[in-house]
């Protein structure tokens, strides 16, 4: 007679079952954890903070971050500091560009040290993205981005195409050069990075022909002539300082300038410059869809001719500066006006249509070391030897080198698109 289903099992059944058993927690434990690293659960903070500490890391940094993710909502791109990093390769020089015009083109020109190339901007609270060329011009395509405002902004334009064209085949691109508007295209992109000369953003009869600032009149009730090139633009990115800053006053029309010497009224510069920025404001407001177009202002970029206000007392401006300002929140009054700053804020915060404010005074105020400095034209020539031996007189300490300071600039509006 057969025994009774009863009795003990055999042991490679029990074997077999406990195994399935153990493969079976093991499969459930790693969809577990599957689930909750993807859950959209997860806090918005944690997933920032982990992308974070995995951008640090790419960068070769194992350490713990506490920054986050860049949020131009919470993130404080003023606070931080500039951290040295030699590894760090610009993505052209301007040798490899061939859009740096000589005013930047600081190695062509004789510059034989480069470490101002390698100083990264750090913010103390949020992580900033690299610039990635090839995204960039993918959130450009089919767009036209528009630069308009001084020669600090062409300084940022040149920089932008700089850091984007070389990914792209010679026979895909193309420059046009003009007077006052300078085009690069994408060709296979069919977009369009554009530079337009504008200095005030609103007229003046300086902008072209005449140069002497004695003679400069500025409308300041009427925007720029070359405004009818900002219609229909998918990014607009403005910028208007360094051409106000010729005298503590300067001279203000309202109406036509067929007045005249007996048109204008002498204003204080600051108060001249919230005038003309009003007027700007107004346009923006009157022409600019925001579901349509984009809108940013690049605050002051400062000028290092005071070297005393750093310490040096040899009256030499930025020549000779080999890195930047340790002290925090360094602050140059000849450098920046903070009453034409504090205009910018009170201008900015009253539109009705939105602007993103690429705030990088604070941040370019601590790199002294990076401007043209003595290698540089001027006059449409190169310093001549006898120039260079004098930097206290011909030193360019407004404009930046290229590879440089703009290219930060410009990783801080990629980080907005």
């Amino acid at each position: 007679m057969m025994k009774s289903c009863r009795g003990k099992l055999p042991l490679s059944i029990i074997t077999v079952a406990l195994c399935s058993f153990a493969f079976l927690a093991l499969l459930y434990t790693e969809r577990l954890s599957f689930i909750s690293s993807n859950s959209l659960l997860s806090s918005r903070s944690c997933a920032r903070r982990s992308s974070a500490v995995k951008a640090k890391k790419m960068v070769g940094n194992p350490e713990l971050d506490d920054r986050f993710e860049f949020d131009p909502e919470e993130c404080d791109i003023t606070r931080g500091k500039w951290v040295f990093n030699r590894s760090i390769k610009p993505l052209y020089t301007d040798r490899s560009c061939p859009y740096v015009e000589r005013q930047f083109s600081c190695e062509k020109n004789g510059q034989l040290e480069f470490d101002y190339r390698h100083w990264e901007w750090q913010p103390d609270d949020c992580y900033l993205p690299k610039f990635d060329p090839e995204v960039a011009l993918e959130k450009l395509r089919g767009k036209r981005l528009v630069f308009s405002g001084d020669s600090l902004q062409r300084n940022q334009w040149e920089s932008f195409v700089c850091m984007v064209e070389w990914t792209i085949p010679p026979e895909k691109k193309s420059m046009t050069l003009g007077k006052v508007h300078n085009v690069f295209k994408a060709k296979e992109y069919n977009a369009t990075i554009e530079f337009h000369w504008a200095p005030f953003l609103v007229q003046s009869n300086t902008d072209i022909n005449i140069k002497e600032a004695k003679k400069r009149i500025i409308k300041v009730d009427s925007v720029s002539n070359t405004s009818k090139d900002w219609e229909g633009a998918d990014i607009l990115a403005f910028n208007t300082y360094v051409w106000w800053m010729y005298g503590i006053r300067v001279k203000t029309l309202w109406g036509s300038f067929a007045n005249g010497e007996e048109g204008y009224a002498q204003l204080d510069t600051p108060v001249a410059y919230k005038i003309g920025l009003k007027t700007w404001a107004n346009w923006i407001d009157s022409n600019i869809n925001p579901n349509k177009t984009r809108v940013f202002f690049t605050t002051m970029s400062p000028t290092h001719s005071k070297s005393q206000e750093w310490g040096r007392e040899d009256g030499l401006k930025c020549f000779n500066e080999s890195e930047p300002l340790k002290k925090k929140n360094f602050w140059g009054n000849f450098a920046a006006n903070k009453e034409m700053m504090s205009a910018v804020d009170e201008v900015m915060k009253k539109l009705k249509v939105p602007i993103s404010v690429l705030n990088v005074t604070q941040l370019s105020m601590y790199r002294v070391d990076a401007h043209s400095s003595i290698y540089t034209e001027t006059g449409g020539k190169l310093l001549t030897p006898e120039e260079r031996a004098d930097p206290k007189k011909h030193a360019d300490c407004i404009h930046w080198c290229l590879p440089g300071v703009p290219d930060t600039w410009n990783q801080i509006l990629f980080a907005h698109l």
